[in-house]
């Protein structure tokens, strides 16, 4: 195998954010920072990719944690770091950089008219473009916040369906019975907790950036109750997708919200319909789901342009996009994609199909000032559920925080 991933030693000189220029031990034609070293088929989709270019391609793994990892992308972004070619963005980076000037635009090059209708143009016109019309990101997959639900644990409670507010307290009562399980699991790290914030705000018919909304405030209430009836853990506060995953698949919880085809979940053993399973987001209010993706940017600071958009061209054609569904399980952006590879019986690509036709589906609530909106948010929710504010003062302050983060 090529030199493709990072040393060690380079890892050590990712000081303050910055990277230094990528000592190789043979010429490479761009270099792409990327989430998905980690991956055990990484290694398959970079084969996939330098063939189906034609590209030599230097590889650098992006740090695993959120804050970290944005405050690097940042600094490469805004100081003009040329080191560094195509990057790895999720939403909450998209929102922030989009409008900045540090990413290249793509609608001459990549994302022309004939390749934009195959993706979900509500999702590129809200995370990836910019104020000026400008598409600055080709998405690699398609994902929902789905909620996954443990069918051994229904099973056991002897609830079969959990589609409205009534029946889902029902469930999640009844799994809490037992010892040491709660009905309910969540990702309730700060900078996390805002995917289910906002969606118990969608399902009770509020608005995510009005917090004088009463459904808003409903929503609030309903986390305090989970609390307060032992039906969720504070504990959880600490804990991010990894933490998450790994107690609900030990059985420690009856439910969850998460993205993703359920993956981890089968890598475990753990997925299927007798076990850990996709189930429709139950209607509250109103019936609602995210969407969301990482998307590869160009840097505007890039000085080898050329080779970047033929990697693009590449990862927006049907090829790319099924790669990535070959390679990472992940579900295609491209729906002319989805259909011709994603085999008919496949449980997401039916429960997708349902989400698209009888549910409100929307890209995440984000501001300009993105992370620090999400930590703020993050923080207020902590705080409350602890019982160290009142809802009125959570509503009050995540206002203010909406309006300052513009």
């Amino acid at each position: 195998m090529k030199k493709q991933l990072i040393s060690a030693a380079l890892a050590a000189t990712m000081v303050c954010g910055a990277l230094v220029p990528v000592q190789a031990e043979e010429d490479y034609d761009l270099t792409l920072y990327t989430i998905d070293t980690t991956d055990t088929d990484f290694e398959d989709w970079l084969n996939t990719a330098q063939e189906a270019t034609g590209l030599k391609i230097n590889v650098v793994a992006a740090p695993t944690d959120s804050d970290t990892r944005q405050q690097k992308i940042t600094t490469v972004l805004s100081t003009g770091d040329t080191t560094v070619d195509i990057i790895q963005i999720n939403d909450e980076m998209a929102t922030a950089f989009k409008n900045t000037g540090w990413l290249e635009g793509l609608n001459d090059t990549v994302m022309t008219e004939d390749i934009l209708d195959n993706f979900a143009t509500g999702y590129i016109s809200d995370m990836l473009t910019s104020a000026d019309g400008q598409i600055v990101g080709v998405p690699s997959y398609c994902g929902y916040l789905s909620l996954w639900v443990n069918q051994e644990i229904m099973d056991e409670v002897g609830i079969t369906s959990i589609d409205t507010l009534d029946e889902f307290k029902a469930y999640i009562a009844a799994a809490s019975e037992k010892e040491g399980r709660y009905g309910y699991g969540g990702s309730w790290e700060k900078t996390y907790v805002f995917n289910e914030i906002a969606q118990f705000v969608n399902m009770f018919g509020g608005d995510y950036y009005d917090w004088t909304n009463e459904n808003n405030k409903k929503a609030l209430e309903f986390f305090k109750e989970m609390v307060d009836n032992g039906w969720t853990s504070l504990d959880q506060m600490a804990d991010k997708y990894e933490q998450m995953n790994q107690k609900f698949i030990d059985g420690d919880y009856g439910c969850v919200f998460y993205w993703g085809t359920g993956n981890e979940y089968e890598e475990a053993g753990m997925k299927g319909e007798d076990k850990i399973h996709m189930y429709k987001v139950p209607t509250f209010e109103k019936g609602s789901i995210f969407t969301d993706s990482w998307s590869y940017v160009l840097n505007s600071a890039s000085e080898n342009k050329e080779a970047a958009y033929k990697f693009l061209q590449w990862a927006a054609s049907e090829d790319g996009e099924a790669a990535g569904w070959e390679c990472f399980d992940r579900y295609p952006a491209r729906s002319d994609v989805a259909e011709t590879v994603v085999p008919e019986d496949n449980e997401v690509k039916q429960m997708y199909a349902t989400y698209a036709e009888e549910l409100e589906v929307h890209g995440r609530p984000m501001l300009p000032q993105t992370m620090e909106f999400i930590s703020e948010m993050g923080t207020l929710f902590q705080q409350y559920v602890q019982g160290e504010i009142t809802v009125d003062d959570f509503c009050t302050r995540a206002q203010e925080a909406v309006e300052a983060n513009q």
